[in-house]
């Protein structure tokens, strides 16, 4: 019976005392039963950029279209400007040349006079007076040196003149060529800017977008229409609609292809009108005139900048060069915001 009792204390001892490592083994326990809670606990959104919508990326495209044909006819301005400036500089150097040559030729001239009248002239001239055996035939002789010398002498104010005038020019020529350089750097910058957004909407990205919202409009397909009239506007009409299905290219003016203002300049060009390459020059390069009256081969134009210009066939339809991407093709006046038309020729 004793023997029980202490056999018994002992294990109750045993149990009594805390094993090793249990603390380790508690926290053990606990870090699994944290763990399983936090993989149980829905994780938290991780934040990132949201993703446009077909929508919106087609609103971009719009927007990067409108933003490079408003860039395109810019940069055909800043193109007629620097024709402009190349032949005003042209003039000028040319102009400073000839006044130049004039001015070395009555130099020349003055100084063979001014020689002369040193030689003869003041006291010789006098002596010359006294031991003549014909004075009458001297002084006749004096009056028409004398006559010779007052039309010598305004040839030399004109000289001057033409001095001062070729020193204009000179001036002129400097600015004109400065104007040049920096026409030049700014067509450079449009150009790097167009060659980018060009890049930018036919990227794949844009063009996958594109292709599952469904591109607007319709596919283009060549049609002949009959264009009434027997002019000069009525043949550039007819001219353009053979260029059909050509593709738009910023810049060009032909033959392979056009933007809008460059198929209206080509289209004129081919019945003997020369247009500038720009829809700012071509809007006052006629007589405007209201949608009742247009008739074909009218020009017609869109926005409030005129970056946009077609050539009206009738029934409120044109031929235009539209968008990068497109091509040369008929279309409603309806469909952009019109901004006025103009009649180059009849």
């Amino acid at each position: 019976m004793k023997r029980t009792c202490e056999r018994g204390r002992k294990i109750a001892g045993e149990h009594a005392r805390p094993p090793e490592h249990s603390g380790l083994r508690r926290f053990a326990v606990l870090g699994a039963a944290i763990a399983a809670l936090v993989l149980a606990a829905p994780a938290a959104p991780v934040a990132a950029d949201p993703t446009p919508s077909l929508n919106e990326l087609s609103k971009q495209v719009e927007e990067m279209h409108t933003r490079i044909e408003t860039l395109t006819e810019e940069y055909n301005g800043q193109r007629e400007k620097l024709k402009s400036a190349q032949k005003s500089a042209a003039a000028a150097k040319k102009t400073l040349a000839a006044s130049e040559s004039d001015l070395a030729t009555k130099r020349a001239k003055a100084s063979l006079l001014a020689q002369n009248e040193y030689m003869t002239g003041g006291l010789g001239r006098a002596m010359a007076l006294i031991s003549s055996n014909d004075p009458e035939r001297f002084l006749d002789r004096a009056a028409t040196t004398y006559a010779l010398e007052q039309q010598q002498g305004e040839q030399v104010n004109q000289v001057n003149r033409a001095r001062a005038t070729a020193e204009q020019a000179r001036d002129s020529a400097a600015t004109r060529i400065d104007e040049v350089r920096k026409l030049v750097d700014d067509l450079g910058t449009k150009r790097d800017k167009i060659v980018t957004l060009v890049a930018k909407v036919e990227s794949n990205l844009f063009n996958r977008a594109l292709g599952e919202a469904g591109r607007p409009g319709t596919r283009a397909v060549r049609v002949n229409l009959p264009i009434a009239g027997g002019g000069k506007a009525a043949e550039a009409a007819r001219w353009a609609l053979t260029q059909q299905l050509k593709p738009y290219i910023w810049g060009a003016d032909g033959p392979t292809g056009y933007d809008c203002s460059g198929l209206v300049m080509a289209a004129y060009q081919r019945v003997g009108i020369s247009l500038p390459h720009y829809t700012g020059s071509q809007w006052t390069s006629g007589r405007h005139v209201s949608k009742e009256e247009m008739r074909p081969g009218d020009l017609v134009f869109f926005y409030s900048d005129l970056h946009h210009v077609g050539i009206y066939l009738g029934a409120g339809m044109m031929v235009h060069a539209p968008r990068t991407g497109d091509v040369v093709r008929i279309a409603s006046i309806a469909r952009r915001p019109f901004a006025g038309a103009v009649r180059v020729a009849d």
